[in-house]
């Protein structure tokens, strides 16, 4: 009998998707731990990974359900057994028939709105389909996207149209405080996680003060759900990268770079000495073009370059250009040494966004701290 070899990252095809277990396991115990002590749920965002293998572990020993950011990710999920289900962007009439067939296979889904016509909309269709649509508001507390602030009178019009409805449960109310994103310091960040909390909570106040049910009171960014310092009345906190954490969330000193559980394998393909650049075959697709990390005092370019073997950073290599399927990799100091890095030779890329760089694979490679592929995770994308 043939002894089957290991399969490891140089076996792999490139690019490909490489996730961390150990990293992915320490990063959710992380912020499990931080939460223990509160009397909060953690709601795991699962827009990151789409992947059941990682939610599973997210919800090891959690008290809540799970956040999406499609419908598709809300069936896949059932399928697994998952049905307390937030769908946490607005949602559009024309999906509510999509949302009645996951009712009627067993899903407690709860949709989010900021209008009192969208409320009148999903209530007449909810009377017509015979079902009941549970509905958080959604409250804007940075100005950062959607929802409404907390003054405004739409809040409590929007509640009585859901709570008086036959069709319409009114359930609390929903934020994320995305300008979370855009803080430069950790000090920055709790500020803004306290200025989430006041104002989703004086929205679920003003809602108890005009006789209207608010049971959920729902907050979280990654950066705000790991900072924040108060979660008086809050029922649950929402976060998803805090499973894989990037380069932008290392910036904001949210986690390390140690911390960074997803890579991007990728092959070197060519070099180009006279201007300092090794070409890959991970170009835009394989990374996104997200260059987020550019508003930020360390700009990674499109990625930062690690070893093979430990996903450690190479120097100062990074990903300095994009196109569809190339990545140009250079050096901000000095010349490349070519030598170290043959042409077929293997590298790693650490993302500047987990969400957007995962989103263009339809599996992981996972390893535990070396390069043997220990296994695969299948992930789903669309919407």
């Amino acid at each position: 009998m043939i002894e089957q070899r290991q399969v490891t990252l140089n076996d792999i095809d490139t690019p490909a998707l490489v996730l961390d277990k150990g990293r992915l396991k320490s990063n959710i115990e992380k912020l499990n731990t931080r939460l223990a002590a509160s009397s909060v749920d953690l709601r795991p965002h699962v827009k990151t990974s789409k992947c059941i293998d990682v939610v599973r572990l997210a919800l090891e020993g959690g008290r809540g359900g799970i956040t999406v950011s499609t419908l598709k990710e809300a069936e896949y999920f059932l399928e697994y057994g998952i049905t307390d289900i937030l769908y946490a962007v607005g949602i559009a009439p024309g999906k509510l028939d999509r949302v009645f067939r996951l009712q009627s296979k067993g899903a407690d889904i709860c949709l989010i709105l900021d209008s009192a016509d969208v409320a009148g909309k999903v209530a007449r269709r909810a009377q017509e389909l015979r079902t009941t649509f549970p509905v958080l508001i959604e409250i804007d507390s940075d100005g950062h996207r959607a929802g409404l602030r907390t003054d405004d009178p739409e809040i409590i019009a929007i509640g009585k149209i859901l709570h008086e409805s036959a069709g319409t449960e009114l359930r609390g109310v929903m934020t994320h405080a995305g300008e979370s994103y855009n803080c430069d310091s950790i000090d920055a960040i709790c500020k803004l996680a306290e200025q989430e909390r006041n104002a989703v909570v004086e929205a679920a106040e003003a809602l108890k003060a005009a006789g209207l049910p608010c049971h959920v009171v729902s907050a979280g960014s990654t950066p705000t759900a790991m900072f924040c310092k108060d979660h008086s009345g809050l029922t649950e906190v929402r976060a998803g990268v805090y499973m894989f954490e990037d380069l932008f969330q290392a910036n904001l000193g949210v986690c390390g770079i140690q911390d960074i559980a997803l890579t991007v394998a990728c092959s070197v393909i060519s070099h180009q000495p006279r201007r300092n650049l090794i070409i890959t075959d991970a170009g835009a697709l394989a990374l996104s073009k997200d260059r987020s990390t550019a508003s930020q005092e360390n700009d990674c370019g499109y990625g930062l370059v690690c070893s093979l073997e430990d996903s450690k950073p190479i120097a100062d290599l990074y990903v300095r250009g994009a196109n569809q399927e190339h990545g140009l990799v250079t050096r901000r100091s000095s010349k490349i040494d070519f030598s170290r890095f043959p042409i077929g030779s293997k590298l790693r890329i650490l993302p500047n966004h987990a969400c957007l760089t995962a989103a263009s694979y339809s599996e992981y490679h996972v390893v535990d701290g070396s390069i043997e592929v220990i296994d695969k995770w299948k992930r789903i994308n669309g919407w």
